[in-house]
């Protein structure tokens, strides 16, 4: 069921309200990225990701120009989204870090299936073949 949750980051420079349908999925993947910063997260359109008014917008970071612009606090450094676009995502999306939601129960990060994919390999619509240190 689609609902509105609110996110931000550790000390709340960063905050934001996403209309999200926790249910329908999350996902992990395995580029060097995700990888070291233990990234889950939930794939957006852009208009359901609204930064809260006088909240920063947060630091950008992009490895190389195909890659998503993943956004961080300037003060506590968490990750809390990206923005990037794809052809096979149907162009531009946003992923919200589920970590950051503040008001998702376990039972709602839980509802639904966790997807893999295979960004190392930049192999993005098949999961990687283990999976279990994601």
């Amino acid at each position: 069921m689609m609902k509105t949750y609110k996110g931000s980051c550790h000390c709340g420079a960063i905050r934001y309200e996403a209309d999200i349908d926790l249910a329908q999925g999350t996902g992990r993947c395995n580029c060097t990225f995700c990888r070291k910063t233990r990234a889950w997260g939930v794939i957006l359109k852009p208009p359901a990701l609204r930064l809260d008014a006088g909240s920063s917008e947060g630091v950008p970071y992009r490895k190389h120009e195909q890659a998503p612009v993943k956004y961080r606090c300037a003060i506590c450094g968490v990750l809390t989204y990206s923005r990037g676009s794809a052809d096979y995502m149907g162009g531009a999306f946003v992923t919200v870090f589920v970590a950051t939601l503040d008001d998702a129960s376990p039972e709602e990060l839980l509802s639904g299936p966790v997807r893999y994919s295979n960004g190392r390999d930049n192999d993005w619509r098949n999961p990687p073949k283990e999976i279990r240190h994601l």
